[in-house]
């Protein structure tokens, strides 16, 4: 078992714009990465098994919605502080990461804004202490960047909800213990319904042979004339803004988590190319390997400086979509180049699992596609910009 060797970079020295608390945030996550992930995440990767040990020591360190109020069991934290915890998970592992963000940003989330007060006091501390973990279903078989045209539909049958229908690419799917679940009403406007593991009809199939996201578990959320209680609607905000409005907070956390990533190849190709020696020179001395690594950090540290950026605006409630996708877009393709030029300093060990640069780089193929793909978030910019949705 390596050791956890990870020093994080600072090359503009953010640190001095983070305040006392951000740093004590961040420094309880590194440290529980560097102990308790970091030395099984590898084998759980090649088992391709999600390491259900960790969900206690992911609520510990206030990774379950650490921005939700403390009456309801969260944290109590800004927003910089959520994308520090992100930034920290992502460098052990995405899919671990992908299972913080879920519970936080998609289950959490919305039932805090948009749940009743009965189902905040039901679900949000038993979700924030990981005594229940939660899914978010809006992708389809058929709709993933249109989830407007979902199928997936209810019926009011008096005393509750019919609901038919399947989800699919759900993170926490196979384990969940409720789900935050779109669907279209007999009038085609689109809710929120909270189903609950045990309801009749209700299944979550686990997604098999992935290449990537392999430590998170993934699986499909079908409805089969599932009895949902009128109760679990959630009855604050309906249309495709009330989910869209969710994957915000999580592309968000992205933007954060997908820097941790990118940190944590870099920090292992330097190291790496200072002790790989060759033509009797360690390879660090190398014009064409400096360049490698100058770049990274570069745009590691543009990264960096964009999300906190990203983070001041959320903390002041101006941060718009556009610009969240903006981050994600751009953080995520940052971190999957820098993956692929990290794993070509290592040469062949760059492949092995005795680095986590491959790992990292087949996770970032997921990352770059989920919470809206790389292509719709440029569209996103470009209506923003032009005014033109080029996607409708």
């Amino acid at each position: 078992m390596s050791q956890d060797l990870f020093q994080s970079p600072d090359y503009y020295n953010i640190d001095d714009l983070l305040s006392e608390e951000h740093q004590m945030v961040r420094g309880a996550a590194r440290d529980w990465v560097k102990r308790e992930v970091s030395p099984i995440i590898e084998e759980a990767a090649q088992k391709a098994e999600f390491p259900t040990s960790i969900i206690s020591g992911l609520a510990e360190i206030g990774a379950f919605g650490p921005y939700i109020p403390e009456a309801y069991g969260g944290a109590g934290l800004d927003q910089i502080s959520y994308g520090l915890i992100m930034q920290e998970i992502e460098r052990g592992d995405s899919g671990v990461r992908s299972t913080a963000s879920v519970q936080s940003s998609l289950v959490m989330f919305p039932i805090f804004a948009y749940g009743t007060e009965k189902q905040k006091q039901k679900f949000l501390p038993k979700l924030a202490a990981g005594e229940m973990m939660g899914a978010f279903g809006l992708t389809e078989p058929d709709h993933g960047s249109n989830p407007g045209g979902m199928i997936t539909n209810f019926k009011d049958k008096g005393d509750h909800y019919l609901l038919n229908g399947a989800k699919m690419w759900i993170s926490n799917a196979p384990f969940c213990d409720v789900a935050v679940v779109w669907a279209k009403n007999e009038e085609g406007r689109i809710h929120g319904l909270l189903v609950e593991r045990g309801m009749e009809g209700f299944s979550t199939p686990e997604t098999h042979n992935k290449w990537s996201l392999r430590a998170s578990a993934t699986g499909e959320l079908i409805f089969d004339n599932v009895k949902v209680p009128k109760e679990n609607l959630l009855p604050r905000k309906s249309g495709l803004g009330a989910p869209l409005s969710c994957l915000d907070s999580a592309r968000y956390g992205i933007a954060w988590g997908a820097i941790g990533a990118a940190m944590d190849c870099y920090d292992t190709a330097l190291r790496y190319a200072k002790q790989r020696i060759q033509f009797g020179k360690p390879i660090a001395a190398f014009q064409l390997q400096q360049k490698k690594l100058a770049e990274m950090i570069t745009e590691i540290t543009k990264a960096q400086l964009l999300a906190l950026r990203l983070g001041q605006l959320k903390n002041e409630g101006k941060a718009t979509t556009a610009q969240i996708s903006m981050a994600k877009r751009n953080n995520v393709e940052m971190a999957i180049k820098i993956a692929r030029e990290a794993r070509q300093i290592l040469g062949g060990m760059g492949i092995t699992g005795d680095y986590s640069i491959m790992r990292h780089m087949m996770n970032l193929e997921s990352v770059i596609t989920y919470e809206g793909t790389h292509d719709i978030h440029l569209l996103i910019t470009g209506m923003d910009i032009t005014g033109i949705a080029a996607f409708k």
